[in-house]
């Protein structure tokens, strides 16, 4: 009780959670991971963080930050740990508007900032379905990706810069606003995507991009995943590079997403096996003004590439969404990803990235591969298409670890031969453990547990995750 007792004078009592309090923290988002942690602390400033830390660091009292709880990967696993909460964290500090910034406290939830800059006529272009609860200090810590990586890139192209709480109780001011800095080794890149191993991120300074003035929506039918990057590069290059969104679902996503929503409607009158959600969006007047007949110029481009393209046999179908209910429910379909794949288990979620002309050679291999480890087992797939980020769901016979562990290993298998990653944007944690004893590179790990072990050396930062 020793550190309890230091926290609640650090903290005050109501800011130190225990017992039944805390426990509800300890539960993941996907309830795979379910802990007791030791307490949840609930700080209110950097000062406090610092202060924390150092009296952890002093104990050995081993931390494991948590944001909005809504990671895939078992990072916020907190068994006999104090679990610090940056919620209270959670105010925009300055919105620049001319040199196009945001400056946020890492407890801010992501949708809560899309707000604030929107009504700027500006946007923080990181989105996907958890907005509502995700906060920025999470999402930097998993270098989060989302559906507007194509235009814009993840988390770490987004931010400027950062502050971060060391082990030891040392606050990093990396706060800069530049957009070039060479003084030295990156550490806030360093920084994100680390998963809390190596510090607290606190507070970031992040890049701000026009909001645009109109989008043009679709959901698009193709024959091949082929025809689906043909589709993408003529977009972009008659759209000057403004495709947003260019996300794959599949038949049998399709299928289960009206299984588990009786009352949505199918993209398309007909079934198609390879479906995409197409987005484009524009801020200059010549692509977003009416014209005398109410269309939008950008609408018009989207609509002339799709037919030349329904005319030469690559697209087979498409639906242009005319209004912001139609885009809304095209968005709803890809965005309810976790809760259909949630609704049916066991299963593997497989976070991978592959070059983009790769993509259907992973799935091609991986329909061959599956029978031959599980001959019970099905599949189904979400991509982010136009970066090469597969969320790849195997619905095994069982839940029995081996069997799953030799799944998991026969698609590193092929995303190695293919040249990709095994973990694209949902991070480390504890899930991809394994992946990363196996196929990370021997010398990089050494490089990481010799940064780790420098930064953190009584270990007490999120213990167990990312590092095998």
């Amino acid at each position: 009780m020793g550190f309890i007792d230091t926290a609640r004078g650090i903290l005050g009592e109501a800011h130190v959670l225990t017992g039944p309090d805390a426990s509800g923290y300890g539960r993941d988002f996907m309830g795979k991971y379910v802990a007791a942690p030791l307490c949840v602390l609930r700080p209110g400033s950097t000062a406090e963080v610092s202060t924390l830390l150092a009296a952890a660091n002093d104990s050995r009292t081993p931390i494991v930050p948590i944001s909005g709880n809504t990671g895939l990967s078992g990072g916020t696993y907190a068994e006999g740990a104090a679990m610090l909460s940056l919620a209270r964290m959670n105010q925009i500090r300055d919105i620049r508007e001319d040199a196009r910034i945001a400056i946020v406290e890492a407890g801010v939830v992501l949708s809560v900032l899309h707000e604030a800059v929107q009504a700027k006529g500006l946007n923080f272009p990181l989105t996907f379905g958890a907005r509502g609860s995700a906060m920025i200090g999470g999402a930097l810590s998993t270098n989060a990706g989302g559906s507007n990586v194509l235009r814009y890139g993840n988390a770490r192209a987004l931010c400027l810069g950062l502050e971060v709480v060391l082990a030891s109780g040392e606050v990093v001011d990396l706060m800069s606003e530049l957009h070039k800095d060479n003084s030295g080794y990156d550490l806030r890149d360093l920084m994100i995507g680390a998963e809390g191993t190596l510090g607290v991120i606190t507070a970031a300074v992040l890049k701000l991009v026009p909001l645009p003035r109109a989008y043009a929506t679709a959901m698009v039918a193709v024959p091949a995943l082929g025809d689906a990057l043909g589709l993408l590069n003529r977009l972009q290059e008659a759209t000057g590079g403004m495709v947003e969104a260019f996300e794959f679902m599949p038949g049998s996503y399709i299928d289960a997403h009206l299984a588990h929503f009786p009352d949505a409607r199918p993209p398309f009158d007909a079934r198609h096996d390879i479906n995409l959600m197409i987005e484009i969006g524009a801020t200059a007047p010549r692509d977003t003004t009416p014209g005398p007949d109410g269309r939008v110029p950008l609408a018009s481009h989207l609509e002339a590439v799709l037919e030349e393209e329904l005319a030469a046999g690559r697209v087979l179908d498409a639906v242009i969404a005319q209004n912001q209910a139609q885009r809304a429910e095209m968005w709803a379909r890809r965005e309810a990803t976790a809760e259909v794949s949630l609704a049916r288990a066991p299963q593997i979620n497989n976070d991978i990235a592959v070059p983009l002309d790769k993509v259907e050679t992973f799935l091609e291999r991986m329909r061959q591969i599956l029978p031959t480890v599980d001959p019970g087992a099905d599949d189904t797939c979400v991509a982010h298409l136009g970066d090469g980020n597969i969320h790849y769901i195997v619905y095994p016979s069982s839940d029995e670890a081996a069997l799953q562990d030799r799944l998991m290993e026969r698609v590193e298998d092929v995303v190695a031969e293919l040249g990709g990653s095994f973990s694209a944007e949902h991070g480390i944690g504890l899930t991809k453990l394994p992946s990363m004893r196996r196929r990370k590179n021997a010398a990089a790990l050494r490089a990481m547990q010799a940064i780790k072990a420098a930064l953190d050396p009584n270990g007490i930062m999120n213990p167990g995750k990312t590092l095998p």
